[in-house]
């Protein structure tokens, strides 16, 4: 089907888990699928600005996992957030060539099945379908990570 990129933007708030602070980084998986950012040390508030790629073939749930980095032990979860790709995946699938530049193609509300802390777009921007997400961490006692997904369609990049 094609390449999901999710652009790890930056995480806000996030949980202390060493002395009055985190050494954080984030996994992101779905289905078999697994891939890493890399640790941001003394920072509960850390950018990492990275852009991973996932291998889509069906519209699975995606989860982001934060984790604190420890050197002598295991590391510590700092919580996780499950968010559904198919309103992305839909508004990927729609003839959106002739709509204008930042058009919104669909809201995705908050509810108590995705772990969204606000509203999000799916946005038309320079030829390329957009969602930004602020993703509220479950399963800890704070801290919220911001990230972009974008679509790369590999049928159509054939033969180039």
């Amino acid at each position: 089907m094609g390449l999901l990129k999710v652009h790890i933007h930056r995480g806000i708030n996030l949980a202390v888990r060493d002395v009055r602070t985190s050494d954080p980084y984030v996994i992101v998986r779905m289905g078999k699928q697994k891939l890493k950012t890399r640790v941001v040390k003394k920072n509960v508030n850390p950018v990492w600005d990275e852009t991973l790629t996932l291998s889509v073939s069906e519209p699975l749930p995606v989860k982001i996992e934060v984790y604190d980095r420890d050197t002598f032990s295991l590391d510590d979860k700092m919580g996780d957030a499950v968010f559904d790709t198919q309103p992305f995946l839909e508004s990927v699938k729609m003839h959106l060539d002739k709509l204008s530049n930042e058009a919104i193609i669909t809201t995705v509300k908050p509810t108590k099945t995705n772990c969204l802390a606000e509203e999000s777009q799916i946005k038309w921007v320079n030829g390329k379908v957009i969602q930004n997400m602020v993703l509220r961490l479950q399963n800890v006692e704070c801290g919220e990570v911001e990230i972009q997904l974008s679509w790369i369609d590999i049928s159509s990049s054939r033969g180039l």
